[in-house]
């Protein structure tokens, strides 16, 4: 059954967060949380970590920092989010195997191959580019369902919608991203998160026998 995997928004003050966030996890069937942290000193950096860290994981979610993975430990948290190849094999030894290491930033077929083959706890396929472009929809589908195909490692799928959050599951996503379209949802994110659970289950229960993989 696929999962949601919920990404802040940029997170400055962490105070509003730390509110809304058992609500929210409580609401829906959230695997794990990625934390976006504002670029600042490392020591506050790592003293937002450790104030976000306990209603995740109260929760019963892990909980990831995008990039930093030389403060995962130090913040308490469950792992690093990591973008392209060359970030997996710098943080692997820090986070290996107490750790969990994720990877995105896999332009090619070969790279998400090699980061399985590396070690990676799961791989991110869709995410924007550091120029905001990304894969169209249907490719991102089409990876998806060839990676739960072939490979044992779990993929993600990074949606933006919730029609793309159904998609990814039902192309065998293990867990589906979602992120801004949550946090920004005029009805508020725990509607929106509702929703989206919703959806990637009704997905992962339509799905032809043949297309499950999860």
């Amino acid at each position: 059954m696929p999962r949601l995997y919920l990404a802040t928004p940029v997170v400055d003050d962490p105070a509003t967060l730390v509110a809304e966030l058992p609500g929210l996890l409580a609401s829906a069937d959230v695997a794990a949380v990625l934390l976006r942290l504002k670029e600042t000193d490392q020591r506050t950096m790592i003293s937002r970590i450790k104030t976000l860290a306990p209603p995740v994981q109260t929760a019963g979610a892990a909980l990831l920092i995008d990039g930093h993975a030389e403060l995962v430990a130090r913040g308490g948290a469950d792992g690093a989010h990591l973008t392209g190849l060359a970030a997996l094999e710098e943080a692997t030894p820090s986070l290996k195997p107490d750790r969990i290491a994720g990877v995105g930033g896999l332009a090619t077929r070969h790279d998400s191959m090699s980061a399985g083959e590396m070690g990676a706890d799961y791989v991110l396929f869709g995410e924007p580019d550091a120029k905001g472009q990304r894969p169209a929809a249907q490719a991102i589908a089409e990876r998806l369902d060839w990676w739960a195909e072939l490979f044992e490692p779990p993929c993600v799928g990074f949606a933006t919608s919730l029609e793309e959050a159904y998609d990814f599951a039902a192309s065998g996503a293990d867990f589906v991203l979602v992120g801004e379209f949550i946090w920004a949802d005029p009805r508020g994110p725990k509607a929106a998160l509702i929703e989206a659970d919703a959806a990637i289950k009704k997905a992962h229960a339509t799905a032809p026998a043949g297309e499950e993989h999860g």
